[in-house]
């Protein structure tokens, strides 16, 4: 019986050339996996912007075309993506609990609201 077990450990490789390596066995513990990102303050460093011509872009002025998709509009309470407007105070919301609290918002409160957005409009 033990002569038996002998020869099928001797038939079969401990490891199938065919199939996957391990992630565990690729990289060991402390080897990194992968890309390694670098931090913007290496990338300016290594641009050394002072001695770029002023009108090529770099990491200190990069500029873009506008954006060809519209504006995102989020909640003025909550801050999540708003895609209703109350009619009356002009305050943008996210679901129906947050109109209800802003129906019952003090004039007061809804200036503020629409001051932090830039959008001051007079309330009758």
């Amino acid at each position: 019986m033990e002569s038996e077990i002998q020869r099928t450990e001797m038939l079969l490789a401990p490891t199938m050339a065919f199939k996957k390596v391990q992630t565990a066995d690729k990289y060991p513990k402390g080897q990194s996996r992968g890309r390694q990102w670098k931090h913007l303050r290496y990338l300016l460093q290594a641009a050394d912007a002072s001695s770029l011509p002023p009108d090529r872009p770099n990491y200190l002025n990069i500029q873009s075309p506008p954006s060809i998709y519209p504006p995102k509009r989020y909640c003025d309470v909550t801050g999540f993506e708003a895609p209703y407007v109350d009619p009356r105070t002009k305050l943008r919301y996210a679901d129906p609990e947050v109109f209800k609290q802003i129906r019952n918002l003090p004039d007061e409160y809804v200036q503020r609201y629409l001051a932090v957005r830039n959008a001051a409009v007079v309330l009758r």
